[in-house]
């Protein structure tokens, strides 16, 4: 699955739009390294997102193409 999909999937991001700046901005990194939107997240990538002067740190747990509201956070881990 693409970065900016899985970014609206998981609702860590809610526009898939506002998760393509982002990647486009350098706000995005995956395993240390700036991501691309399209790039194709794996369960075990860490991702970061640099949201103004918080950053949030978080590992992929399961990928999936339609997830509801609730299962939403069993996507990622945060990681501290």
């Amino acid at each position: 699955m693409r970065l900016d999909k899985f970014l609206k999937v998981s609702r860590l991001i809610k526009r898939r739009s506002v998760a393509n700046d982002a990647c486009d901005t350098d706000r995005i990194f995956v395993n240390g390294r700036q991501a691309k939107a399209s790039y194709q997240v794996k369960e075990g990538d860490v991702i970061e997102i640099a949201f103004g002067q918080r950053t949030l740190k978080v590992e992929v747990t399961q990928v999936a193409d339609n997830v509801s509201k609730t299962d939403a956070p069993a996507m990622y881990r945060e990681i501290i």
